[in-house]
């Protein structure tokens, strides 16, 4: 992760033997090459299972010690999430490992032989010749509090994603059985349309409970702001429901399933929001990121999990190129492509960064003229996506500097990056 690629080509030397490792799901094929490209032993497959990985270090100590080399460098190619297990087992038996852009493999492959021919065995020596030309990169696997908050955010990410179709189905569920129900409860999720839904009543059912039942029923979850009146209208709009009646009891059945996993995953997602606020607690300058007005909990925390210790990157340039918010352009002679950001690197985490400039635009005053000048300046003014890309790269310098050193945000050192702030300022 810190390191360029001049000082990855210094380690390869000729004491380190070079392994290539092609990923798959259930075997994996090995082959061993000196920075020569000379190769050592045969290629090896074993399996993706604890003794398939002692076997795969026992067969390159062995090679190593045959010839003499001092070190040994794994490289793979991470196919999937099927590689993690083999890297997590190196970093315990502390061998040096970096992974291949798939992109590489596929573009290099005919450099040998000059075919364009696929297999596991030509692979593996591919990937070998790739990490010996330096072209690979030492992944960040989070470790202690930052695993935790990567998979705390995967869960999140679940959660969130199987409630909006709990939601989604609750709707189609009304839209067929109860359509007028929204005309009396104008959402479905509060506390009072749930517990009137928890009786598990179709509109022909429920015209003829008493009204005195049906209050005493929503005042177990709503204690204030329920009448009579709310029954009545309840009740007159399930008195010309136009609701489907045919499959009443599987109806209701269903209801009731939709219902307790709403139920579930709204507890669980309360779980783990205090488990999150837990983890926070554990991280350094923390409360100084979550003080930036229009910066939450949820950003502060699903940055910390994709870019884990920040103590491993030296430069904030590091996390934009990581976040694939870096600059591309094409140009040839006199021709001058546009420019583009990358998109190589951390999806979630370019989302993430994208999602919260809109609220801070809105909300934080720096930012808010920051974007402005941008997009107003008389000088290459930029379109408002092209400044919001911008702004989202002076957010990860400004996250950087707090979490590296410590230091607070300041609105009025910010507006300093705006010219006619600094020169009122100086006439001042």
């Amino acid at each position: 992760m810190n390191s360029t690629q001049n000082e990855r080509i210094n380690q390869i030397t000729s004491s380190t033997l070079i392994v290539g490792v092609d990923i798959a799901k259930f075997k994996h094929v090995a082959r061993a090459q000196d920075y020569r490209g000379v190769e050592f032993g045969k290629p090896i497959t074993f399996e993706n299972n604890r003794e398939g990985f002692e076997l795969f270090v026992s067969w390159f100590w062995k090679i190593s010690t045959e010839q003499g080399f001092l070190d040994v460098i794994v490289g793979m190619e991470p196919t999937g999430h099927y590689w993690l297990n083999l890297a997590h087992f190196l970093i315990e038996k502390q061998v040096k490992y970096g992974v291949v852009n798939p992109l590489h493999v596929k573009k290099s492959k005919e450099l040998d032989d000059n075919s364009p021919t696929k297999n596991d065995v030509k692979d593996a020596k591919v990937i070998a010749q790739l990490v010996k030309d330096g072209r690979y990169a030492v992944p960040s696997l989070p470790q202690g509090v930052y695993a935790e908050l990567r998979e705390a955010m995967k869960i999140r990410e679940h959660l969130s994603t199987d409630l909006c179709v709990v939601q989604a189905r609750v709707h189609n569920w009304l839209d067929r059985y109860f359509p007028e129900f929204l005309t009396v409860f104008k959402d479905w999720e509060c506390k009072s349309a749930i517990q009137m839904l928890s009786l598990y009543l179709l509109p022909h059912e429920l015209v003829s409970v008493p009204d005195e039942t049906l209050l005493m029923h929503l005042r177990e979850a709503a204690k204030r702001g329920l009448g009579l009146g709310r029954i009545r209208n309840l009740k007159a709009a399930a008195s010309r429901s136009v609701g489907i009646k045919q499959g009443s009891e599987l109806a209701k059945m269903e209801l009731h399933l939709l219902l307790t996993q709403y139920e579930f995953l709204h507890s669980k997602l309360e779980e783990l929001e205090a488990k999150l606020d837990e983890l926070l607690l554990q991280i350094p300058h923390v409360q100084q990121l979550l003080a930036i007005k229009g910066i939450g909990r949820d950003t502060v925390a699903g940055f910390l999990a994709e870019v884990g210790d920040i103590g491993q990157y030296r430069h904030p340039k590091q996390i934009t190129k990581l976040a694939g918010l870096n600059l591309k352009t094409n140009s040839s002679g006199t021709h001058t492509g546009q420019t583009r950001i990358t998109k190589r690197g951390r999806k979630r985490l370019r989302a993430l960064l994208f999602r919260v400039m809109m609220p801070l635009v809105a909300k934080n005053a720096a930012f808010r003229a920051l974007h402005e000048y941008y997009t107003k300046r008389q000088n290459n003014p930029l379109k408002k996506m092209q400044s919001l890309i911008a702004l989202c790269n002076k957010l990860i310098r400004i996250l950087f500097g707090i979490l590296k050193k410590g230091h607070e945000f300041k609105e009025e050192k910010m507006m300093q990056d705006i010219p006619r702030c600094t020169e009122l300022r100086q006439a001042a």
